[in-house]
């Protein structure tokens, strides 16, 4: 859906870049939230989340290049803003699929470039506000298991991609280039999103469903559905909540504990509910994820791709059908290396395209993880905390981390 220069009017062209840039802007002071970690119930997912996010853009990115076809002559694809809120957040996914874009229509002439803020507007921001609003919406009310995160982000996804077709055939009522009926546009656009839909929600719904079977924690969407951890000095421990013997008995079959574990539970109990679970989060690494998800980039853009649908796409197939491209403009990047996804002057296609597809992983991932990373650390020096360390709450559940460890261990002096 990738909107070309010359379809929409300089004015509407104009408005929608200043819609854009606020846009962005707001997604940048919110991202910083995301990517600090509020509500996030951990200091862990904090650290991890940067990267994480720049994968993200980079694997859009990537999906994006897989055509897929849904009617004769027409093909769809990924446009990645249900799949991005939902791992990242609604603000940081608003920037990730920016950042595709940016770099769509800037190397491979995919988009037209005085048509960015239209498709930034259309792509990044309608889909991702839309996508995010239901997606909350359906976990409210559906149990709360893991299954229904995956099931939510189906129907998110889905209505996300018809919902995209309407805010162009809305933008193209105020700015259109040409003299087309608006029913006709509106009847073909929301038609063929449908089946377009469909593609994106199973695209979405795999790849949620596939990180929350490994690392649910990494789910931005899924946050709040892991059981607390629970604390146990000895396999004996008494349950919270379960009758405690006397005070000065002890169970004729428990074993004697070290005395260093009397005083960690102590301080753990009377530690507050939320901070106790702070304190016993194990911080697990996410470089496994993110390896797997730049393998499977790089394979989509740099093999698979090669198979995708030559089809027009939605937009394209009803640009055409209706006569809306009369005043459609060639790119100016159209003579780049680049452009069209392909090596300018390599002439096997496959090793073209693909070389394409990884040069454009590469860029996406850099400029992504660049942007979220310079994000994180302006958090980190607007809250006074100094590179490496965390805030006051941070460091008092890392302090906790390192007690829960050694409870029950004698030290070496004793």
């Amino acid at each position: 859906m990738h909107v070309p220069d010359g379809f929409i009017n300089a004015p509407v062209s104009a408005a929608t870049g200043v819609v854009a840039a606020a846009a962005v802007a707001v997604g940048l002071r919110g991202a910083r939230r995301e990517l600090a970690g509020a509500g996030a119930g951990g200091v862990a997912g904090a650290e991890r989340t940067a990267p994480l996010a720049g994968l993200v853009a980079a694997f859009i990115f990537a999906v994006q290049m897989l055509n897929f076809p849904v009617a004769a002559g027409t093909s769809g694809h990924l446009l990645g803003g249900a799949l991005a809120a939902i791992l990242v957040g609604p603000y940081t996914g608003v920037l990730c699929v920016s950042v595709v874009l940016l770099m769509q229509g800037v190397l491979f002439a995919d988009g037209g470039l005085t048509a960015l803020g239209v498709n930034i507007t259309d792509m990044a921001i309608v889909t991702t506000v839309v996508a995010y609003a239901l997606f909350r919406g359906l976990v409210k009310v559906l149990p709360r298991r893991r299954r229904s995160v995956t099931v939510a982000s189906f129907v998110a996804a889905l209505v996300s991609v018809p919902a995209a077709a309407v805010a162009f055939t809305a933008l193209y009522a105020l700015g259109g280039t040409a003299d087309v009926a608006i029913g006709k546009v509106f009847t073909a656009m929301v038609g063929v999103h449908v089946l377009i839909g469909i593609g994106e929600a199973a695209i979405t719904a795999l790849t949620v469903g596939a990180v929350i079977a490994v690392r649910p924690d990494l789910v931005y969407g899924a946050r709040g559905l892991a059981k607390p951890l629970e604390l146990r000095t000895s396999p004996l421990a008494v349950p919270a909540g379960a009758a405690a013997p006397a005070e000065g008995a002890a169970p004729a079959d428990e074993p004697s504990r070290p005395a260093a574990a009397a005083p960690a539970a102590a301080s753990a109990s009377a530690a507050p509910a939320g901070a106790f679970a702070a304190s016993v989060a194990p911080r697990r690494s996410a470089r496994r994820v993110w390896l797997a998800g730049l393998a499977a980039a790089l394979v989509c853009a740099g093999g698979i791709s090669y198979y995708a649908s030559a089809s027009p796409d939605g937009l394209e197939k009803v640009a055409h059908d209706q006569g809306i491209d009369a005043k459609a403009r060639d790119h100016a990047a159209k003579d780049s290396p680049l452009a069209d996804y392909s090596v300018k002057d390599i002439t096997n296609p496959r090793l073209a395209g693909g070389l394409a597809g990884v040069i454009g992983v590469g860029a996406t991932l850099a400029v992504g993880t660049g942007v979220f990373v310079v994000l994180r650390r302006r958090r980190n020096a607007d809250s006074g905390e100094q590179p490496g360390t965390g805030s006051g709450e941070q460091q008092a559940a890392g302090s906790g981390e390192h007690q829960g460890a050694g409870a029950g261990r004698p030290s070496e002096s004793a």
